[in-house]
């Protein structure tokens, strides 16, 4: 895509979606930072399923490392990979007592030291939390960028990269969001639904994918 062309194609993102957030279910930037890392392989829907309760009993490092390995894996074990994931989490917000005063940094850097937080993590975070221009690179992501266009590449740190270099002001804080809710709800892996997509004519993918016909019953 040229510039011209980036930049449409952020605005009827934008005209759609002006105030875009996360899906993910959080009360503080602690809470946040556990619920992306309990979301790598799972769905939104799923993780905020396991943790609205456990949400209403922890909000601070000091209460889950409480709560302790076995209590929280009563709490996640309906999500993917739970065993991993409650042992990140709860050596996760050791670290932070240790190492921050039980806060989360605002530093990506110090962000991906944290045991289970890779990098697409911290630019969440990072995001959400701190309103940092950061681009979240998930597979919704990754797909949205090469099928349009808009930012190809190989791996998702070349993906985040050219999108990056590609993203101009105003769309830079919230273009992450809008590339991945687009990928969840539009743009979807298997058949994506090009018949009602607003970019349709600025995406490189082809062929599109037609509406789906109506099933006439037979009298």
């Amino acid at each position: 895509m040229n510039k011209a062309q980036v930049i449409e194609f952020y605005s009827r993102l934008a005209a759609d979606n002006p105030h875009p957030e996360t899906e993910l279910l959080s009360v503080n930037t602690y809470t946040l930072l556990v619920a992306v890392v309990l979301s790598a392989q799972a769905t939104d829907a799923g993780v905020n399923k396991a943790t609205r309760r456990l949400f209403q009993q922890v909000t601070t490092p000091e209460q889950m490392v409480a709560l302790g390995e076995e209590g929280l894996k009563e709490h996640i074990k309906t999500i993917g990979l739970f065993n991993s994931k409650a042992k990140n989490v709860i050596a996760l917000s050791e670290a932070l007592i240790a190492e921050h005063g039980g806060a989360v940094p605002a530093n990506r850097d110090a962000l991906e030291k944290l045991p289970g937080v890779g990098r697409k993590t911290a630019n969440v975070v990072m995001n959400v939390a701190f309103g940092a221009e950061t681009f979240a690179v998930d597979t919704h992501l990754f797909r949205v960028c090469n099928r349009t266009g808009l930012a190809k590449g190989k791996t998702p740190l070349a993906v985040e990269l050219k999108l990056d270099k590609a993203t101009p002001q105003p769309f830079r804080l919230h273009a992450h969001h809008w590339l991945i809710l687009h990928g969840r709800y539009t743009c979807k892996a298997r058949t994506p639904e090009c018949w009602r997509c607003s970019l349709a004519d600025l995406c490189a993918f082809k062929p599109k994918t037609p509406a789906p016909t109506k099933r006439v019953k037979e009298v």
